[in-house]
């Protein structure tokens, strides 16, 4: 390692697992280290699907300690719930899963106040039913958020109770569907129209500034010398993704896949026309004034709740079985909302083959290959839609995340899309989050000098499109005739 490097840890939460890694920072060196995992568990209780923060709480408690000691920590996870706390600033109650199903209906009654096309034009956020907007709505009459004081996003509510301090990380914020993208402030006349007190939020933050320093308490517990700051990173997990993403100019797409894969391009300023809106492209902010203007596709989760139901077999043999099945056989739209919520997912994608009149998948693998191939037509799709949307056309698509474990998703994809995929980063959003506090401490210049340090230092695998995408056309077009 070079002199002067310096250690962070990224507290990266995702759906289903959470992890606090350890990156050692150099001028010209970066590694990355697993300091601890563990298990993101909904709880469904009477009242709803909820998340068990105080476990995720204990669980960042326990990789703070494990991670030993770090110059700086820094949080992202999902995006848009959120925690409430009380004029004491204790929690009222556990948060509100995304999947949970009180927004159910909602959008047409917000949409009654503001019509969809000015929520575009003023938010730049795709429909997506568990939007923070939409669950605020759903929230409304409730006694807790009466008694609420105020809210926070979930990886701004850790870091409260790391450091006693509160506030609204931005890119994060942009996912609430209350933010300007043009302006990258709050969307004041959309969050009146609602009845939405913009009160509730702390200040916003900036990725890269300072968010307090661990308590007293809290250096107690993980057994670290203080003073240790935390730093606001990229906190919505595709934020801090996409900026590891180990591009080398500015004509590429990028897949971020895990439980969702978010498919589109980085941009210099939002895409609002009603062809974008129609398209159910979003218009989220990324770093140094960059917009993520992508779409959300279901991703693994398709695949992840097929393995739960068949009692989670190793997804490598899943892999070996699918390679077996022919191509294009059966596909379903990895985009369709009726496969949000958890539950009989085989069942579920086999009626919706039936539906549109293809071959019933029955085996695992016959399954498990329809995802697949389903999944890189959605990428296909979604990279091509953002092309054309945005007039900025691509030569390379890179993918981070959990699905550059998968060779043949990321061949699948080469291979519907036409262009050649790079695989990055597996622990991307990590690296981000690493990345942008050492940023702030001076060992990292900009963005684009991230980006040529990942790609000095991280392993990379490249796929080269197979076939003319004749299969893939009429596999879109079987999808087109629903």
């Amino acid at each position: 390692m070079s002199g002067g490097a310096k250690s962070y840890a990224a507290v990266d939460l995702g759906a289903s697992s959470g992890r606090v890694m350890v990156g050692r920072v150099g001028h010209d060196s970066l590694e990355l280290r697993e300091a601890h995992r563990f298990v993101n568990r909904p709880a469904r209780v009477p009242e709803g699907l909820r998340w068990d923060v105080l476990a995720l709480y204990a669980g960042v408690l326990d990789g703070l300690r494990a991670a030993g000691q770090v110059d700086s920590v820094g949080i992202d996870s999902w995006a848009v719930d959120y925690g409430l706390l009380d004029a004491d600033g204790a929690l009222l109650g556990n948060p509100v899963h995304y999947r949970d199903a009180r927004t159910e209906g909602v959008a047409e009654k917000v949409w009654a106040s503001v019509p969809a096309a000015e929520l575009y034009t003023a938010t730049g956020l795709q429909y997506a039913p568990f939007n923070t907007l939409y669950q605020l709505t759903a929230a409304r009459d409730t006694r807790q958020l009466a008694y609420a004081e105020r809210l926070l996003l979930i990886p701004d509510l850790l870091t409260y109770w790391l450091t006693g301090e509160q506030g609204t990380e931005l890119t994060n914020a942009s996912t609430t569907q209350l933010i300007d993208p043009r302006t990258r402030e709050w969307s004041y006349d959309v969050a009146a129209r609602l009845g939405i007190d913009l009160n509730l939020f702390a200040p916003l933050r900036q990725p890269g500034e300072p968010a307090g320093l661990l308590r007293p308490e809290v250096l107690e517990e993980t057994g670290l010398t203080g003073p240790v700051p935390v730093t606001a990173v990229g906190s919505h997990d595709t934020a801090s993704a996409v900026a590891a993403v180990p591009a080398t100019g500015e004509r590429f797409a990028y897949i971020c896949t895990g439980t969702w894969s978010l498919a589109g391009l980085e941009l210099a300023a939002p895409v609002l026309t009603e062809e974008s809106r129609a398209a159910n492209f979003t218009n989220e902010l990324g770093l140094d004034g960059t917009v993520r203007y992508l779409r959300n596709i279901m991703g693994l989760w398709l695949l992840q709740e097929c393995q739960r139901a068949w009692g989670e077999p190793d997804v490598g043999l899943l892999l070996r079985e699918a390679g077996t099945v022919p191509a294009l056989r059966s596909v379903v739209d990895a985009g369709d909302e009726a496969f949000l919520a958890p539950g009989r997912m085989p069942e579920r994608i086999a009626a919706a083959c039936r539906a549109t009149g293809q071959p019933v998948p029955r085996s695992r693998g016959e399954i498990t290959r329809c995802i697949l191939d389903s999944l890189a037509l959605a990428h296909r799709r979604a990279v091509a839609d953002a092309q054309r949307l945005a007039d900025h056309p691509v030569d390379v698509v890179y993918i981070v995340g959990g699905g550059t474990r998968n060779a043949l998703l990321c061949q699948l994809t080469a291979d519907a899309c036409g262009l050649p995929v790079v695989a990055g980063a597996t622990e991307a959003a990590a690296l981000g989050n690493v990345l942008v506090q050492a940023r702030a401490h001076g060992l990292v210049d900009d963005l684009a000098a991230m980006r040529r340090l990942l790609t000095r230092t991280q392993p990379l695998t490249r796929y080269a499109p197979r076939g003319d995408g004749a299969r893939w056309r009429a596999a879109e077009a079987r999808l087109a005739t629903r």
